[in-house]
């Protein structure tokens, strides 16, 4: 049963219906060497002896697929993808071959073979569909159908695991995009604290500076330009002043009197 390695066919055919003309008998003659070689695992000569066989005859079916087996087994675990290696050149061959050969059967093996490459590939879309292809030239092919069923299961296992990864990938980035939000909202909040203190300090700047005024300014004057403690000093002042005044201007008067009568009772 395929499970992690290529399925490859040895495809071994009998030569060629021979049709008139020398070419024709030169062309059977070297996919029969081909063949040989192939059997004997020597593929780089089996592939020179395919490539002269299309030499002679270009459209030659059989040795178009018997090359791209050579190549494929000359290819070990190459990357289908990395440009211009055995195995890109025989999925080249291969792919025509499923499109545009005459011959049923090489339909089917090419088909086989491609969906073979595609599942090594992780490619199990792609290698369904070749399978598939494989059955309708010959539904008796029963590797085909079991490859085709272990492609269909990986293909579900591969989309389960893609689903699981997309969502991961969208609850790491909710839970970042949440992060973010909350670093926004605690530098925005961090930023109208800042700008209540910038606004508040030149407020309690100037109370502090109006009333360091107001220690240095004078005592409050009334409308005629002179405080109430000084007016009441001035005025308790006068009225002393006066005091004084008649005091000294009944005194006066008394010493006045006194000599008047002095002079009444004791004349000179």
């Amino acid at each position: 049963m395929y499970r992690n390695s290529i399925i490859l066919i040895l495809l071994l055919l009998l030569p060629a219906i021979s049709i008139h003309g020398a070419d024709t008998k030169q062309e059977r003659n070297f996919i029969v060497e081909g063949n040989k070689l192939y059997s004997q695992k020597r593929y780089a000569e089996a592939e020179t002896m395919y490539k002269k066989a299309l030499t002679v005859s270009p459209t030659s079916e059989v040795a178009r697929f018997n090359l791209a087996s050579a190549l494929i087994r000359q290819s070990g675990s190459a990357d289908p993808n990395s440009g211009n290696t055995p195995l890109s050149d025989a999925i080249s061959l291969l792919t025509e071959l499923e499109k545009t050969a005459q011959m049923a059967a090489i339909v089917e093996k090419a088909a086989y073979d491609l969906g073979n490459i595609s599942f090594n590939s992780q490619q199990y879309q792609q290698a369904i569909e070749h399978y598939k292809n494989a059955l309708r030239k010959n539904p008796d092919n029963d590797k085909a159908r079991e490859n085709l069923r272990l492609a269909q299961k990986k293909l579900e296992e591969q989309q389960q695991n893609q689903d699981k990864q997309n969502q991961d990938n969208k609850d790491k980035q909710d839970q970042q995009d949440q992060q973010n939000k909350d670093q926004q909202q605690q530098q925005q909040n961090q930023n109208q604290n800042q700008d209540k203190k910038d606004e508040q300090k030149p407020q309690d700047q100037q109370q502090q500076q109006d009333k360091k005024d107001n220690d240095r300014q004078p005592p409050k004057q009334q409308s005629g330009g002179i405080s109430d403690d000084n007016a009441e000093k001035i005025l308790k002042a006068m009225e002393n002043e006066e005091a004084a005044t008649r005091k000294k201007v009944e005194a006066r008067k008394q010493k006045a009197n006194n000599a008047r009568r002095r002079q009444v009772t004791r004349p000179w």
